[in-house]
């Protein structure tokens, strides 16, 4: 087996990073082994210190470094669940970071990594041009520079998932793993092949930011031109040298997730296993769920990396997925604007079951003649049978509504 130099630092890592770093259910989900046929294991890294993964990559290796980072201080670059994991680890070893993330990160990320104890710089849009200029100031400070994947003491961090999973469930078929720059799948699968040289192990990104995947299916290093997509943790436009060798030699496939298949995973954690998981988090789900992985009859642990999202993101998930899910329903009509119009629509509305969300009123927008007004309704509904018998009900009585 290759990499045995990362091996060997994984099986070390495996005690120092349980100095901080929680052992993390491996939590078996009856709705989804349901939903896929298959026995469906959730590695819950949301309920980690610092809501990720990361702290176990960033502890082990300012562990190896104490005594150099204590003198020069230490900075890096992420998109926030790294940053997190650094400004931690750094604290706990009484020594300077500095983390350098994009400007529009999320500010519950941003939060968290200030109230660690790290001096924040915000640069540039992605996470490469934080990169870039965490690397000048680096440089110019002559701090250590903390490679959030391109690191083989970061990846031995991450790689104790790998001897976790393994731990609890020895007879585990296959390994389903978020992928960005690879730290982690590149961490889990040397663990794991080491471990069960028959395990499966996949990758999963986002399609608005598939270097990996790219790279993978073409044997070389592919870099995007630019990265689009609501998991920004994963956000990255192309793997390191490092990773990408493990990858290629390790990993058994990297498929893509869309957005929308994301963001249907993050709510169904949310309502069906009552955890709070980011985009990035989910993609090893969304993935499974939507038949890109084979997992019928098979034991399959699914990493869930990060809880770190953003609350108003997490609003709009759920908002956005009742009416995917045909319960919230949008209908607007045109009513005479005249005392009593809209009680008698909410009237017909409730006599269905409707239980309305929220009414918009427009009485000025210019393809409304004078003396109507426009009427948007967003309803919750038991079943979308209601809403047919309420459009019916609301005609029956003289009303025009359409369904939007």
């Amino acid at each position: 087996m290759q990499f045995q130099d990362i091996f060997a630092d994984i099986k070390e890592a495996y005690s120092i990073v349980r100095e901080v770093a929680h052992h993390t259910p491996l939590d078996r989900s009856n709705t989804f082994s349901r939903m896929t046929e298959g026995e469906i294991y959730l590695k819950l890294e949301c309920v980690q210190r610092t809501g990720s993964f990361k702290i176990r990559g960033a502890y082990y290796t300012i562990s190896k470094l104490k005594d150099i980072i204590k003198t020069r201080g230490c900075i890096t670059a992420s998109a926030g669940n790294h940053a997190q994991g650094v400004a931690y680890a750094a604290s706990c070893a009484r020594a300077n970071a500095t983390i350098v993330m994009p400007k529009f990160s999320s500010i519950a990320k941003i939060q968290a990594t200030i109230g660690y104890g790290a001096d924040l710089v915000l640069h540039g849009k992605t996470y490469d041009e934080a990169a870039r200029k965490a690397l000048e100031i680096s440089e110019e400070r002559k701090s250590v520079f903390i490679h959030p994947f391109d690191d083989p003491k970061v990846i031995a961090g991450q790689g104790t998932i790998g001897l976790e999973m393994l731990e609890d469930m020895p007879d585990l078929d296959v390994i389903v793993v978020p992928v960005g720059g690879g730290g982690l799948i590149s961490g889990i699968s040397i663990a794991a092949k080491n471990i069960k040289p028959n395990i499966k192990v996949y990758g999963v990104q986002a399609s608005g930011a598939a270097s990996m995947a790219h790279s993978f299916k073409r044997g070389k290093i592919v870099e995007l031109q630019a990265v689009d997509t609501i998991a920004d943790g994963i956000a990255i436009k192309q793997p390191s040298k490092l990773t990408f060798e493990i990858i290629k030699n390790l990993v058994d496939d990297v498929v893509v997730v869309d957005d929308n298949e994301i963001t249907y995973a993050v709510f169904m954690l949310l309502e069906r296993c009552k955890q709070v998981v980011e985009p990035a988090g989910a993609v090893g789900l969304a993935a499974v769920l939507s038949g890109k992985i084979d997992v019928k009859g098979k034991k399959v642990g699914i990493v869930i990396s990060g809880g770190n999202i953003n609350m108003s993101l997490l609003g709009r998930i759920i908002e956005r997925s009742f009416f995917q899910e045909n319960r919230f329903v949008k209908i607007s009509g045109i009513l005479h604007d005249r005392p009593g119009m809209l009680r008698d629509v909410l009237t017909i509305v409730a006599k269905a079951e409707g239980n309305v969300v929220t009414i918009e009123h427009d009485r000025t927008s210019q393809h409304i003649t004078p003396g109507k007004a426009e009427v948007t309704i967003i309803l919750e509904v038991i079943e979308i049978n209601c809403v047919d018998e309420l459009m019916r009900m609301l005609k029956e009585n003289g009303y025009t509504f359409t369904k939007n």
